[in-house]
């Protein structure tokens, strides 16, 4: 085992927030390279992407809260939830976006020709993915739709396809629920639920400025764009008070 690869299989600080461990992974960099090693090996499990949001669902749900913990690395995707950690751990914990990292990683996985397979998204969407992954030389091994009719099926093209890295954009808890049965039977892989991202990844639908996201303001953007998601955004006020007095 060569020093890199060893340094990465050392544990990853974890902080409670709320009824959530969430790991502190440094930056997308570190935690790229512990799903997809410099020698090209892949981290079997699973991971979800953790935001203040999940943290309140979770606390009301216990359902919930054991979908999010059965995940393998649950990750920091959420200003409210970095600060936490570094207000905990008293040292930098960067946010890590899902729709980002998942990008990162395919680009990481057509370079040690990692076999993928993605599903969920509307037909042509999902199409439209496969495509755009195929023209950068990602190492696609299987494409399907979210509207699949045969679960097994389904399972047994994931099986047969030898995919190493698994991606499912279903929403959640959809996707981790589907993630957990599809493991169960092919262990030897690496899952990510992946939400709206083949949407943004195809430009069908249009993520945030970069000025807003390096303000941590991607909230309030999705808010402008979407009014409907108001209660949603409201319950979060909830969140950042029990920031401010200590009790998350």
């Amino acid at each position: 085992m060569n020093q890199a690869v060893a340094e990465l299989q050392q544990p990853i600080a974890e902080v409670k927030i709320g009824p959530v461990m969430v790991s502190a992974f440094a930056d997308m960099q570190q935690l790229m390279e512990f799903i997809i090693r410099p020698d090209g090996s892949v981290y079997a499990g699973s991971a979800i992407a953790i935001n203040p949001e999940k943290v309140l669902t979770a606390m009301r749900s216990p359902d919930i809260e054991a979908v999010i913990n059965a995940a393998d690395i649950r990750y920091a995707d959420g200003i409210g939830v970095v600060k936490v950690m570094r207000k905990r751990l008293k040292k930098n914990v960067q946010r890590i976006p899902g729709c980002e990292l998942w990008q990162q990683l395919v680009k990481r996985a057509a370079q040690f020709k990692v076999p993928v397979f993605i599903v969920g998204a509307k037909p042509d969407v999902n199409q439209q993915t496969a495509e755009k992954l195929r023209a950068e030389q990602v190492n696609l091994v299987g494409a399907v739709d979210g509207y699949f009719k045969d679960e097994a099926e389904l399972i047994a093209q994931i099986k047969q396809s030898g995919a190493r890295f698994v991606s499912i954009a279903m929403g959640s808890p959809k996707q981790e629920l589907l993630i957990q049965r599809i493991r169960t039977q092919h262990p030897n892989c690496f899952y990510m639920g992946v939400g709206g991202t083949y949407d943004v990844y195809t430009g069908n639908v249009k993520r945030a400025p970069e000025l807003w996201c390096k303000l941590n303001l991607e909230w309030a953007y999705r808010l402008l764009s979407q009014p409907s998601r108001i209660g949603r955004q409201l319950g979060l006020l909830r969140y950042l008070w029990w920031y401010w007095t200590g009790k998350i």
